[in-house]
Formats: C-alpha cells, sequence, structure tokens
C-alpha cells in the first residue's frame, strides 16, 4: 500500500479517536522501489518457523540466477532482522544493487522466541543459527529458482564478524566467500561479560570447538578479514590471532587492517573493498576501477 495511517483508538470500542499522522511513499513506489519481503521457513528441525527478509535489486529480473549474500548478526541477547519500515538499508540495498540477492534471517540461538531456542548456543556459539539460516535460505530458493545457491556469501561485524567466519569455517560446502569484520574470534579473550555468559566458566574444550583461531585450519572458500587498528569493543589481536593461525595453516586469504579505525563494519572505503570483494568471488567479474 502506498499509505499507511497511525490513529489513537478507544480501548473500549475500537472508534477512532484521533488520527496521528500518515505517511506516503508513492513517490517511491513510482520510482520502482520494492519492499524487502518477509519470508519464513522452517529451521534446521524441519518444524519451528525462522523468520527473515528477502532484498532483491531494483532492476530484477526473475529469468536470470542471482548468488545469495547473507547479511549476519545472530546469537543470544536479541532479535536482528529489521521489523520496522526504510526505504534504504545502509548494508544490504546497496550490495542487492549490484546483483545480488541479500538476506538476513533470526535463526535458532537469538532471543525472545524460548528458553529451547535460545540455548542452542549454550557453549557453542560457534552455531550462530547457521543450520537454521541455511534451510531457510535453500527454502528460499526452492521458491524462487533464481536464487542460486552455489554462489552465496556472507557479511557480518562484532559477533557477526565472528560468525561470517564461522560459516566459512564450519560449512563450507554451502558458504562460498566470507567478508568479516571486527570479529571477536575466539571466546577466550573477548568481554567477559558476553562470553562467560554464553559459555560458561570454568573455561573448558568448547571454548576450544567454537574458537575460529584453533579452527582457522579448516578454511575453505574466500575470505576477506578487516579489523580496526584502536578498536574499542574487540581487542584487534583477536583477527591478527586469526590471521597467524591462517598463515600457519598455509591458507589463502585477504586482510585489511585500517590505521586509526574503531570497531564497525566499515565506512565508504571498507565498503567499496567489501562490494569489490563479492563482485569478484561471487559474479565472477573483475570490479572497475577505482578512478
Amino acid at each position: 500500500r502506498a499509505c499507511a495511517t497511525s490513529a489513537m483508538r478507544d480501548a473500549k470500542n475500537g472508534k477512532i479517536r484521533m488520527q496521528l499522522d500518515k505517511a506516503d511513499i508513492s513517490a517511491l513506489l513510482a520510482n520502482g522501489w520494492k519492499a524487502p519481503e518477509v519470508f519464513s521457513a522452517k529451521g534446521r528441525d524441519g518444524k519451528t518457523d525462522m523468520w527473515g527478509v528477502i532484498y532483491r535489486p531494483s532492476n530484477f529480473d526473475p529469468s536470470k540466477k542471482y548468488p545469495v549474500i547473507e547479511y549476519i548478526y545472530s546469537g543470544p541477547g536479541d532479535q536482528y532482522v529489521p521489523k520496522t519500515f526504510s526505504s534504504y538499508n545502509w548494508w544490504m540495498t546497496s550490495l542487492a544493487e549490484l546483483g545480488f540477492i541479500v538476506v538476513q534471517v533470526d535463526g535458532m540461538t537469538t532471543s525472545f522466541r524460548s528458553k529451547e531456542f535460545e540455548e542452542v548456543c549454550y557453549k557453542n556459539l560457534k552455531d550462530a543459527g547457521l543450520p537454521d539460516h541455511i534451510a531457510w535460505i535453500k527454502a528460499a530458493a526452492q521458491k524462487y529458482p533464481y536464487m542460486d545457491i552455489d554462489r552465496v556469501g556472507i557479511f557480518g561485524c562484532s559477533a557477526g564478524g565472528q560468525e561470517a567466519l564461522a560459516a566459512v569455517l564450519f560449512h563450507p560446502e554451502f558458504y562460498k566467500a566470507s567478508y568479516s569484520s571486527c570479529g571477536c574470534h575466539d571466546n577466550r579473550m573477548d568481554k567477559i561479560w558476553w562470553n562467560e555468559q554464553w559459555m560458561g566458566y570454568p573455561i573448558d574444550a568448547s571454548y576450544s570447538t567454537s574458537s575460529n583461531v584453533d579452527n582457522a585450519y579448516r578454511l575453505k572458500g574466500k575470505l576477506l578479514l578487516i579489523n580496526g587498528e584502536l578498536d574499542d569493543n574487540v581487542d584487534p589481536a583477536s583477527t591478527l590471532q586469526v590471521v597467524s593461525a591462517l598463515m600457519k595453516a598455509n591458507k589463502n586469504f585477504e586482510q585489511l587492517y585500517l590505521p586509526g579505525k574503531t570497531h564497525s563494519l566499515g565506512g565508504p572505503f571498507e565498503m567499496h573493498k567489501m562490494h569489490d570483494f563479492f563482485v569478484k568471488n561471487l559474479l565472477g567479474q573483475e570490479p572497475p576501477a577505482w578512478e
């Protein structure tokens, strides 16, 4: 619908007492804007609904095949899929415009569903809901064959950076390229109030099992690691430990170290690098010169 209204109603009979506001997106629609699709599919257990969103390019052509890119920030403490109106999503809309289907989904390990739903993460932060995300993306691709699940990438920052790397370490058969920014890659060296809350104490073998450092040798596919020199949230050494482990395992990867930068998914320079990374590794095209 082009218009939406907000009104105050009488609690007793539901009658409108006052019109509060009216939104009009007819100009957006006239320019070809399409809202992201809310999509639901069963998770890993085949019975629990997982909810997410699908972003398509404005020049979308259902006769073409599109690589899929997942934006991830998962795990306990919240839900993360957007639930409010936005005409432009900084992380996902611009990627979609380059010729991708971009998705985000809340799987198990996230909050506000049930205790059982969230506790999948206990001593198991590497899970990140990824088995549910994979099932959800496969279901979407079954409904929409233009989604090419032989070319799936993933990106995220902070816990999302940890999870984006975990995707290509623990699920390389599905995720082929990862852009991992400022990840808290080993829970033995990150914030106590986060790690011990979900991983428990004392530190046991589950910390190593969930560590991207200890599992770096598993890497398959393409990887671009990003981190800021002055990260004020996650110790920059967390990414550097992954770099060291990857080098010892003789793995091929890319790293972008950002002097003077703090904790974020990135500004215009880093976003340009991410776009080029996925264009090259999922679209199979050489990105245009920056000049």
